[in-house]
C-alpha cells in the first residue's frame, strides 16, 4: 500500500533539484550531480535497485545525452561558422535596414529571426544572440532580453532541429517498458506516437502563440515606453503586422508538423512566414505611419542598461560599432553578400535532412547497424540504449557547417575560432545534461529490476498521486507541469524527458487521451524558458546585464500565463470535448 512517506521519498531527487536550482540558484553543473546522486540513493535503499541496475540506468542516460550534445554541437558549429564568416551580421542587415521603427525591428528580429535560430540551435540560444543584436540598433539592454526571450517561445518545442520531441519524448518512451508497451498496444510504434504528440504541440502553439510577436512589442513599449505616459496604443497600431506575422509562422509551422516530421516546424515556419512579411514590408505595406522610438536616454531607468552601452555593439560579438574591429567585421561579412549566399547553409541543411528522412533508400542507409553504436543487455539487465550517430540531426549540422566553409571562402583561423567557440559552449551543457538525464533513467527505471515494489517507478507513483489529486482538472495543469520542469532545467528537451513518462502515465489513469496531455507537456516545456534562469543569465550576460535575472522573471510571468492559462483550457476542451477519443 501507497504511503505519504513512498510519495515523498520518490520525489526527493526532483525537489532537490528544485530547490538548489530555483531556491538557491545554483547552476545546473553543480545541483543536477547532487540529484543523481539521491536518485542513485532513493533508488537504492527505497526501490531495492540492485548496484548494476542503478548503474544501467545511468549508463542509458549517458547515451541519450551524448546523442542531444551531438546535435547541440552540431547547431552552435554552424552558427559560429556563420558568425564568422559574416553572413550571421548580412543576415541581420536584411531586417534590420526593413524599418527604423522600434516595433517592426522586434517583429522580424526577437521574432522571425529569434524563431529561426531556436528552430536551427536552440538550447538558449536565441535570446543570448538576438539580445545583444537589438542593443547594436539602439535598445535598452533589459527590453532587448525580454523582447528576445518572449519572441522566440512558440519555436522552442521544436528547437535544435525537433531535439526536444524526438530525443525529449521518442527516446525516453522508447527505453521505458510501461511506456512503450502501451503505445504499441495502442495500435502504433513510439516514433509515431512522438510524431503525433508533436502535431497536438503545434496545435496548441499555433492558436495559443500567434500573438506573441504582439505581446512581444506590447511588452516593450508598455513597460520600456515613455514613463510618463506609459500606453499599449502604439502596440496596438502595429496589431495588423503582428498578428500578420504570428500567423504567416503558425501557418506553415502547424502544417510542417502534421505531415512532416518534428525537426522542420520551426525552421519551416520561420523561413516561409519571415519571407512573406519581409516581401510585404517592403512593398511599403503595414509600415506604420510613423516610428516609433524609446524615451530620451535620461528618461531611462539605470537598471535598463548594463556594462554595455545601446548602439556600441555590432550584436555578434560586441564591439564598438565604430572601431576599426566593427568596420573589419562588416568587410568580412561582405556588403555585397546575397542573403540567399548568407542563408545558403541553412537551407541546405532543410535540404539534407528532407533527403535522408524522405528518401527511403538513404534513410534506410543511413540507419544500418554500422551507423549505429548501440549496448544491449547494459551490465546484465534488460536495458540497451544507441546513439544513430548518422541519422540524428547532429552529423549534417556539421555537413552543413563544412559545406559553408568553401561557399563563404573562409579561412582555417575563422574556421577553428568557430569550432573552438562551440567547444566551449558544449562544456556546461555537458555536465548539467549527462547528470540530468541520468537521474531521470534512474527513476524511470526503478520499476523495471526483478524484485521491484509493486507501486512500480518513482515516476508511475508521482503521477499516479498527481492524477488523483488533480482529478478531471488534470488536464488544465498538464503544461503547467512541463512549464516546471523547464524552468528548473533550462530545456524543454531536459523537461520532456524528466515529465513526459509522468504525463502519459497520469494520462492512462485518469483515460484521458496521451498524445493530447503529452502535447501539453511539450508545450509547458517551451514556455518554461520565459522564466528559466538559465536561459536568462546567458541572455544577460551578453548585454552586460547580469544581476537583473529577478526583474526579467517578473515581467515574462505575463506571458507565461498567459500562454498556460490558453494551454490549458484548449487541453481541456480537446480531451473532453473535442477529441476525447484519440490515443
Amino acid at each position: 500500500m501507497t504511503t505519504g512517506i513512498d510519495i515523498a521519498i520518490a520525489a526527493v531527487p526532483l525537489l532537490l533539484a528544485g530547490v538548489l536550482l530555483v531556491g538557491f540558484l545554483w547552476p545546473a553543473t553543480r545541483a543536477m550531480p547532487l540529484a543523481w546522486v539521491a536518485a542513485l540513493a532513493v533508488g537504492y535503499f527505497a526501490w531495492n535497485m540492485p548496484v548494476n541496475w542503478l548503474a544501467g540506468a545511468s549508463a542509458v542516460g549517458v547515451m541519450t545525452a551524448i546523442e542531444i550534445l551531438w546535435i547541440v554541437f552540431g547547431a552552435l558549429v554552424l552558427l559560429y561558422t556563420l558568425m564568422e564568416a559574416g553572413a550571421f551580421d548580412r543576415i541581420n542587415r536584411g531586417f534590420a535596414t526593413v524599418s527604423d521603427d522600434r516595433r517592426v525591428q522586434i517583429v522580424l528580429i526577437a521574432f522571425f529571426m529569434a524563431t529561426f535560430i531556436e528552430g536551427a540551435a536552440g538550447f538558449g540560444t536565441p535570446a543570448a544572440v538576438v539580445a545583444p543584436l537589438l542593443l547594436g540598433l539602439g535598445f535598452p539592454a533589459l527590453a532587448a532580453v525580454v523582447a528576445g526571450v518572449i519572441g522566440h517561445i512558440i519555436a522552442v518545442t521544436y528547437g535544435a532541429v525537433g531535439t526536444p520531441i524526438v530525443v525529449g519524448i521518442q527516446s525516453p518512451m522508447e527505453s521505458v517498458e510501461f511506456t512503450r508497451t502501451a503505445i504499441e498496444e495502442g495500435g502504433m510504434s513510439v516514433q509515431e506516437f512522438s510524431v503525433e504528440v508533436a502535431a497536438w504541440a503545434a496545435t496548441y502553439h499555433a492558436l495559443v502563440g500567434f500573438v506573441m510577436p504582439l505581446f512581444a512589442v506590447g511588452m516593450v513599449v508598455y513597460f520600456f515606453g515613455d514613463p510618463d505616459d506609459r500606453s499599449l496604443a502604439p502596440a496596438w497600431e502595429v496589431a495588423p503586422l503582428c498578428l500578420l506575422s504570428g500567423i504567416a509562422f503558425a501557418v506553415p509551422y502547424w502544417i510542417s508538423a502534421w505531415f512532416l516530421t518534428a525537426e522542420f516546424p520551426s525552421l519551416i515556419g520561420s523561413m516561409v512566414g519571415g519571407t512573406i512579411i519581409l516581401s510585404i514590408l517592403r512593398a511599403g505595406y503595414l509600415l506604420p505611419d510613423d516610428d516609433w522610438e524609446f524615451p530620451e536616454r535620461e528618461k531611462w531607468a539605470d537598471h535598463w542598461v548594463g556594462s554595455i552601452e545601446p548602439g556600441q555593439s555590432n550584436g555578434s560579438n560586441g564591439v564598438d560599432a565604430d572601431s576599426p574591429e566593427a568596420e573589419a567585421a562588416d568587410l568580412s561579412g561582405g556588403e555585397d553578400m546575397t542573403l540567399f549566399k548568407a542563408w545558403s547553409p541553412y537551407v541546405l541543411l532543410v535540404l539534407l535532412l528532407v533527403v535522408t528522412r524522405a528518401v527511403t533508400p538513404i534513410s534506410n542507409f543511413i540507419n544500418r547497424d554500422i551507423f549505429i553504436v548501440s549496448w544491449d543487455g547494459i551490465l546484465g539487465t534488460t536495458l540497451s540504449g544507441a546513439v544513430a550517430w548518422m541519422n540524428v540531426p547532429g552529423f549534417w549540422l556539421l555537413v552543413s557547417a563544412v559545406l559553408a566553409i568553401p561557399i563563404f571562402g573562409m579561412s582555417s583561423q575563422e574556421v577553428g575560432d568557430a569550432w573552438k567557440e562551440a567547444g566551449r559552449k558544449i562544456v556546461s551543457p555537458f555536465i548539467a545534461l549527462v547528470f540530468v538525464i541520468a537521474m531521470v533513467q534512474v527513476m524511470l527505471q526503478s520499476g523495471a529490476h526483478p524484485g521491484a515494489p509493486e507501486v512500480g517507478s518513482m515516476i508511475v507513483l508521482l503521477a499516479q498521486t498527481t492524477a488523483d489529486t488533480l482529478g478531471v482538472a488534470y488536464p488544465a495543469f498538464a503544461s503547467l507541469i512541463g512549464a516546471l520542469g523547464a524552468a528548473m532545467a533550462g530545456s524543454n528537451t531536459v523537461s520532456n524527458i524528466t515529465f513526459g513518462a509522468f504525463q502519459f502515465e497520469a494520462a492512462t489513469q485518469l483515460g484521458l487521451p496521451r498524445t493530447i496531455i503529452v502535447g501539453a507537456q511539450a508545450v509547458g516545456g517551451a514556455i518554461g524558458n520565459l522564466v528559466a534562469i538559465h536561459n536568462l543569465v546567458a541572455a544577460l550576460a551578453t548585454v552586460g546585464l547580469l544581476g537583473q535575472e529577478g526583474r526579467v522573471m517578473r515581467l515574462n510571468l505575463i506571458p507565461l500565463l498567459y500562454y498556460a492559462t490558453g494551454v490549458g483550457i484548449l487541453c481541456m476542451v480537446f480531451s473532453y470535448v473535442l477529441f476525447p477519443n484519440v490515443f
